[in-house]
């Protein structure tokens, strides 16, 4: 088996490729990494399965973590009673500690035991006997993830992992600069990059810059976005300005909506025409049945109207929104003119989920985001191993802990200095390749890829390096 999880090369990169070291034998005994647990000795190495495959901690077990402060006694329901942390063996020469700070309790525990079972298996992978992975739960919100992050450092660690939220990344931030521990977060919020955090999520300005650059390249010139009023719209509205000025292409609408409204009627009326008069075309007092079948009977009239509409101002237009808003935005498209006949619908990472193309006006429409043969056998192994499907977010845990323990088999114990995670050949990972750019943010080679109607397809390939083509 060839561990997934590499250093690129200078002119040979493909993902797939592993460092000599990290070549592995399915006949050969697999080394063991330790998933350390409050006063439990380390786990013992998984039994192999299958073709060398063999699941990291059973399925339906659950790796304990850290506990952190908690609500705890009558009547203390707004204060944090911090628990005592629990005591580790010293380290031993050459052993290399790395914190896992993700959701494991609150609203997003789902998504952060999806995390930490990724990990898991990264460690399987890759990692061997001198790699210890420290699990936290930060309960999801800022005041854990500080706690968390101090414990970790308190313990030794050599990188931070996570966590999740910006908040809770500024919030650990601190007693990690202060330890000079990196900070290697899942957030997609470049805002909360640098000082020693790097941000390895899906940023919207690599997303935008994609799809904006094939778009331009396919003939399409002039831009309109769509995007709802808050910090994720604006920065698209950033991500747009940039990957405009990059390529030549011109941005002649911009119009953001509150994301609580449903009258995306309006918001769309004003992106075609701002100077028409504004006016609902299905009712404010129409029910869901009502308004689906208005706007079928007045897309049918359009299509079916002599002469051709109006030149709409755009010849794409970049809707950046996902799952329930996305489908209400699009719904609304043909009404006012926009299918592919007239312009084409362009997205972010946010389509890159099941059910996009259950709209039909998508159907056809263009987003960039990870290449899905990348993470294909990834999601099957998960799915064996654990039985079920893995979190959308599961490959960054995958990934950083791939990294990681790459990283601490160089001499010396670990090589976790700017000049390593910043090294312009990059990475590669289960989402394709990817870098740490001098601010922190990571930069991804992405595919841009069509909506089918049961899926999605890949029109460009993702690049395989970050040499210039």
């Amino acid at each position: 088996m060839i561990a997934w999880f590499c250093r690129c090369r200078l002119f040979d990169v493909v993902p797939w490729l592993a460092i000599g070291a990290l070549v592995l034998s399915a006949c050969d005994t697999l080394p063991s990494a330790n998933v350390m647990q409050p006063s439990v000795p380390p786990a013992a190495p998984a039994e192999q399965k299958n073709a060398g495959i063999a699941p990291p901690t059973p399925a339906g077990t659950a790796v304990t973590p850290y506990q952190l402060p908690s609500l705890t006694g009558p009547g203390s329901e707004d204060q944090l009673v911090p628990l005592s942390p629990p005591v580790l063996p010293p380290l031993t020469p050459g052993t290399v500690r790395v914190a896992l700070l993700v959701p494991l309790s609150g609203r997003q525990a789902d998504l952060g035991q999806s995390m930490l079972d990724a990990a898991q298996m990264a460690l399987f992978d890759i990692a061997d006997q001198r790699f210890e992975l420290l699990p936290y739960d930060t309960g999801g919100t800022p005041e854990g993830a500080a706690a968390a992050a101090q414990f970790a450092v308190g313990d030794g660690v050599s990188v931070i992992l996570g966590p999740l939220l910006a908040g809770s990344v500024q919030a650990a931030a601190p007693s990690a600069w202060a330890a000079n521990v990196p900070v290697i977060a899942f957030s997609s919020d470049r805002s909360v990059a640098g000082d020693g955090v790097y941000v390895m999520g899906f940023t919207p300005g690599t997303e935008v810059a994609r799809v904006v650059s094939y778009a331009y390249s396919q003939g399409l010139m002039r831009f309109a976005l769509l995007a709802p009023d808050d910090p994720y719209g604006a920065r698209v509205v950033a991500a747009l300005d940039d990957a405009a000025a990059a390529t030549g292409a011109i941005v002649t609408r911009v119009e953001l909506y509150d994301p609580t409204t449903d009258d995306f009627d309006s918001v769309i009326q004003r992106l075609v025409d701002p100077t028409r008069p504004n006016r609902s075309f299905l009712g404010e007092d129409a029910g869901p049945q009502q308004r689906n079948r208005r706007v079928r009977q007045l897309t049918l009239a359009r299509l079916n109207a002599e002469g051709n509409p109006a030149a709409l101002p755009f010849d794409a237009v970049l809707v950046a929104d996902g799952g329930r808003r996305l489908q209400a935005i699009a719904a609304h498209l043909p009404v006012h003119g926009i299918d592919p006949s007239s312009a084409h619908i362009l997205g972010t990472g946010a389509w890159d989920e099941p059910g996009t193309g259950a709209e039909p006006a998508l159907l056809g429409g263009w987003f960039a985001a990870p290449q899905p043969d990348f993470r294909a056998e990834f999601d099957q192994r998960y799915t064996e191993t654990y039985g079920r499907a893995p979190a959308r977010l599961a490959t960054l845990a995958y990934d950083a802990t791939a990294l990681a323990a790459v990283l601490a088999q160089t001499p010396g114990g670990g090589a976790f200095d700017e000049k390593t995670l910043t090294d312009p050949r990059g990475f590669a990972g289960r989402d394709g390749i990817f870098r740490f750019q001098p601010d922190g943010v990571a930069e991804r080679a992405l595919a841009v890829l069509r909506v089918e109607r049961h899926g999605a397809e890949v029109i460009s390939k993702a690049p395989t390096t970050f040499e210039p083509q």
